[in-house]
């Protein structure tokens, strides 16, 4: 039996589909619990970074730090033997060089990030006894059928027939599908071979802003628009959208265009097989699904 908690959720809701919901104890907040006849212990619960940055910062710390020890506290004094937890490659940075690996020294910036590098360090603080394994996950952007994240904003752009003003912008970016990130948990649970730790989540092959555009169009069986207008021009713009508060300005044009790579090299050397979908693969099953 699998003590579940954060079911409601994108990644809990779609695990409860793939491993069926017979084969779990659902927690929710609040609840007096125990974890008698656990074997597993899933813990997705937590608060998702606010953008808008309009959140209690109170709130991160009571979701992502305390309530994960609480868990793992209940998981080290049950008779449980797997204990698996999302974390966030926000817990290490928001802005990477290179492929961001497991050994970059964290330093994050948010509330958000430092919530989940502190339950991170919680953890691995703890005396883990033998016969127990214990496994931080840190996916990047999380996608799949269902999911009404950042990229749908991008789709919706496409949808309209509205042109992507940004493409002389060069970046690369790391996703992680859901079909990817769920057999790594059934992996992690099936196998007692592989080592607790920390695990960077992704999908093998980063992509661009414009080859994203362009898979959305590809999904809707239509051609992409992609103006490649010059990024000197595109900075000034948004150096006046800093004065006059305008809906481009320096800092949303930076999360538009950055680049964030992550490695996953971690995860598929422990695994010792390929992920079963590709990023491409993955993206196209996301926007068909989101014209449904």
């Amino acid at each position: 039996m699998i003590f579940l908690t954060g079911s409601s959720g994108f990644v809990g809701s779609s695990l409860l589909r793939c491993l069926g919901r017979e084969n779990f104890c659902i927690y929710k907040r609040n609840d007096v619990f125990t974890m008698n006849s656990i074997s597993t212990v899933i813990h997705l619960a937590g608060k998702a970074q606010d953008e808008r940055e309009t959140s209690n910062l109170e709130d991160y710390y009571k979701s992502n730090t305390y309530l994960t020890s609480k868990i793992f506290n209940a998981f080290l004094d049950s008779e449980a033997t797997v204990f698996i937890a999302l974390s966030s490659v926000k817990a290490v940075t928001d802005s990477s060089v290179g492929a961001l690996d497991e050994n970059h020294p964290p330093n994050p910036l948010t509330h958000y990030g430092k919530s989940k590098l502190l339950a991170e360090k919680e953890i691995f603080s703890k005396n883990i006894p033998d016969g127990k394994r214990v496994y931080l996950l840190r996916p990047c952007l999380i996608h799949g059928p269902g999911n009404k994240g950042n990229l749908n904003l991008l789709y919706k752009i496409v949808s309209k027939g509205l042109p992507w003003p940004l493409g002389a912008f060069k970046n690369m970016r790391s996703y992680c599908s859901i079909d990817n990130l769920i057999f790594v948990i059934k992996e992690l649970i099936e196998r007692q071979e592989i080592p607790s730790g920390i695990y960077n989540i992704a999908d093998d092959e980063p992509l661009s802003t414009n080859e994203i555009i362009s898979l959305i169009a590809a999904s809707k069986s239509t051609k992409p628009k992609i103006w490649k207008i010059s990024s000197t021009f595109i900075n000034a713009i948004a150096k006046i959208g800093d004065a006059l508060r305008l809906p481009l300005n320096s800092e949303r044009l930076q999360k538009l265009t950055s680049s964030y790579v992550v490695s996953n090299s971690k995860i598929k050397n422990a695994i010792g097989k390929p992920l079963p979908v590709s990023s491409r693969e993955g993206l196209l099953k996301t926007f068909k699904s989101f014209e449904t």
